[in-house]
């Protein structure tokens, strides 16, 4: 059975370096919903440096999930004092697990507070596509997933949850789902 990919993708107002309480909170918010995310039902893994450092995501080693990667329009820092961004990447069963962890609790409570954090760019935040069970996906993958969906809107090769797909490529549906809660 194959799984889903998701890559999430945010420019930060301000460095991860900045001392400031605002990206303090961004932090702990960060690690208290990375925690609960991972006990949800159909979650399988995420990238997380080998190191556990925070804020080297360029030097960091990331394993399997490879080299990391940012999109084009990213143009702030890229060293520990300067990168300011938040990426994930990660793997699960289904849209519907990835929907219910995403849109719900302490997730949700951040996604209500984004804009205190991160800039509005134009560009998609999250990018979802298939892949076989045994391929970790890189954050090139990622990347150019996003970058397809931003350039090109959804399709089986790169989709939201709007307008997502099952892995055969036909179009899906997430039964419940509001309009524009995705």
């Amino acid at each position: 059975m194959p799984h889903l990919a998701l890559y999430t993708f945010g420019v930060l107002k301000s460095p991860l370096a900045d001392p400031a309480p605002l990206t303090r909170e961004l932090y702990d918010t960060g690690e208290a919903v990375y925690r609960k995310i991972s006990q949800h039902p159909g979650y399988l893994a995420r990238a997380e440096a080998a190191d556990g450092d925070r804020g080297s995501h360029f030097e960091a080693d990331w394993g399997a999930w490879g080299e990391f990667a940012v999109p084009t329009w990213y143009g702030k820092g890229r060293t520990v004092e300067t990168t300011a961004l938040a990426a994930t990447l990660s793997l699960w069963t289904d849209l519907r697990p990835a929907f219910d962890a995403i849109y719900t609790g302490l997730h949700r409570e951040a996604l209500n507070r984004r804009y205190d954090w991160f800039e509005r760019t134009g560009h998609p935040g999250y990018v979802f596509w298939w892949v076989d069970n045994d391929v970790i996906p890189t954050w090139q993958d990622g990347v150019s997933r996003l970058e397809h969906l931003h350039d090109h809107g959804s399709a089986p090769h790169a989709f939201t949850f709007h307008h997502s797909f099952a892995p055969d490529g036909t179009p899906a549906r997430i039964k419940g789902m509001a309009a524009g809660s995705a």
